[in-house]
């Protein structure tokens, strides 16, 4: 740290040469923050946990965040704050807290998380310099679910190797991250949007640009990089009236531009207030004040029970989002903000739940996935996996076929249309790429394969325990060790100079609409390049 601060005078931090072998301290526009030196271990300095607004709790809850109290006691950032309280899925947190572990699988479709969510945390090598990048990551989960402190998203490597400075956020997700009621906000055009979420991350990159500098990065140069529902929430930032002029560089994966409308969002809403009252009549109690009245923990336990968990985001609420979002971005709003954009092959293969063709229960899946080993996988089959309606997997409407129909309706079309619709305005710099990775351990490589979100692990560089553990064998490691290496040179390429190109393809990366297929066998990597679109 001592040459960082040495090389960084104006960051005001007070680690530094009067503080040798000390964990770093940054001061913040907010306050002083001392994070972790893992110069030794990652060769990266990380503050976890770093509050950027207040708790969004009591009357906060439904309003838009509020900036964060200063402070001036020295506050310790070493533990990731949690994740906002939501129905626990696979990508959730721990009921214990934001871990990934065995027990995740005991707070499926129970309320996890906690309201109080507003934190980030950053990510910078170990070294002295300057005016590098910003990657400020947006995690998925369906806008329902998802924490930053999901292993898969440590950014410590990412930050080392692509020699950026690494974000990543919690924002409020589902209800209390979107909701929109005829009256709500008091005559506040943001509060009435009911996109509060998307607002958690305006605020979010409000702090990083007025502290940029004070962590060695350049304001000037943030890439905002989202995944699914994370990368939806990137098109929303693109668009925003809000966020203009923030988003210098944009990584959307598996996600386009994707809205709904007031009158759904409305519709939502009553549905919600009509179940509440139905689960607590004797409350005395009604509309928006039921809702207030409850837990955050209760507030989800009435939404599973009565199947309302599927909160609709973001909303096109004319203030926030344009009314007409896709015209907005035609319009060239987004003209001269690089685009590398990927989508997997297989996206449509993590969302078996949705039309019955998984064999065994939530529970017991994530238990085998989470105990299996991959480098001794034994006798398990497709056909322990997959029900009888979808097998054999490559045959005529089997779950090839039914995956291919998945990923079609939920990814194809709203990434093709959300390119072409900034080739149109005429931006000259989209690339995307296809990830065809699927060396996984049998049968996983049928019934996942190059499933929606495997491509994170490579994008980061973390191939420790994470929801795609099964997949990472020794046998595979070579390649895909390879194919991480050069997917995070891409992305260095692209947040330090606007293009993934670098010599290490051996090929050009043709701008959109053609895609580089990213892919390697266990011991090489394969790159190609397609017009499917």
């Amino acid at each position: 740290m001592t040459a960082l601060l040495t090389a960084l005078p104006s960051a005001g931090a007070a680690a530094g040469p009067d503080r040798p072998g000390k964990d770093p301290l940054v001061h913040t526009t907010l306050g002083p923050v001392v994070g972790r030196d893992d110069g030794r271990s990652a060769g990266t300095y990380s503050w976890l946990g770093i509050p950027y607004a207040e708790p969004p709790v009591g009357e906060l809850r439904w309003q838009p965040p509020r900036p964060h109290q200063p402070w001036t006691k020295v506050r310790h950032t070493q533990r990731y704050g949690s994740g906002c309280t939501q129905p626990g899925r696979f990508f959730s947190p721990s009921p214990n807290g934001p871990f990934y572990e065995l027990a995740v699988r005991d707070g499926l479709r129970q309320p996890v998380g906690a309201e109080d969510c507003l934190t980030l945390n950053v990510f910078r090598p170990s070294t002295s310099r300057r005016d590098l990048p910003v990657v400020f990551f947006v995690h998925g989960g369906s806008n329902v679910v998802g924490y930053s402190a999901d292993p898969m998203y440590d950014g410590r490597e990412l930050a080392r190797r692509a020699q950026a400075v690494v974000v990543t956020v919690n924002y409020r997700v589902g209800i209390f991250g979107w909701l929109n009621v005829d009256g709500l906000g008091g005559g506040d055009p943001l509060a009435a949007s009911g996109n509060f979420g998307t607002l958690d991350l305006v605020e979010a990159l409000r702090f990083v640009d007025r502290n940029a500098r004070r962590f060695g990065a350049d304001p000037g140069n943030i890439s905002v990089l989202g995944q699914s529902a994370g990368a939806v929430n990137v098109w929303s930032l693109l668009v925003s009236p809000l966020a203009r002029g923030m988003v210098d560089k944009a990584i959307p994966l598996s996600g386009g531009l994707s809205t709904r409308s007031v009158a759904d969002a409305r519709a939502y809403a009553d549905r919600v207030i009509r179940a509440a009252a139905t689960e607590y009549p004797s409350s005395g109690l009604g509309g928006m004040d039921l809702l207030r009245s409850l837990s955050a923990d209760d507030l989800v336990r009435v939404l599973v029970k009565h199947q309302l968990d599927a909160t609709p985001a973001v909303i096109a609420d004319g203030t926030v989002i344009p009314a007409d979002p896709c015209a907005v971005l035609a319009s060239g709003v987004g003209r001269n903000v690089p685009v590398l954009a990927g989508n997997t092959r297989e996206e449509g293969k993590l969302f078996g739940s949705s039309i019955g063709a998984h064999r065994p229960s939530d529970y017991d899946r994530f238990t085998l996935q989470y105990l299996f080993d991959p480098d001794h996988p034994g006798t398990l089959t497709a056909a322990d996996l997959l029900t009888d309606e979808y097998l054999p997997v490559d045959g005529p409407g089997g779950w090839n076929d039914a995956a291919a129909a998945l990923t079609d309706l939920v990814f194809t079309g709203i990434n093709r249309d959300s390119l072409d619709a900034l080739a149109r305005s005429g931006n000259r710099s989209l690339y995307h790429y296809r990830f065809d990775w699927n060396q996984q351990p049998a049968p996983f490589d049928e019934v996942y394969g190059a499933v929606h979100a495997i491509d994170l692990p490579f994008v980061f560089g973390n191939f420790d325990r994470n929801v795609f553990s099964y997949a990472f064998s020794r046998q595979n490691r070579p390649g895909r060790l390879r194919l991480s290496d050069l997917m995070i040179a891409s992305i260095r390429n692209f947040v330090h100079r606007g293009s993934p190109q670098h010599r290490g393809l051996g090929r050009t990366w043709e701008q959109w609409p053609a895609s580089l297929v990213l892919d390697a066998d266990d011991r090489r990597v394969r790159l190609g390049s397609t017009t499917d679109r």
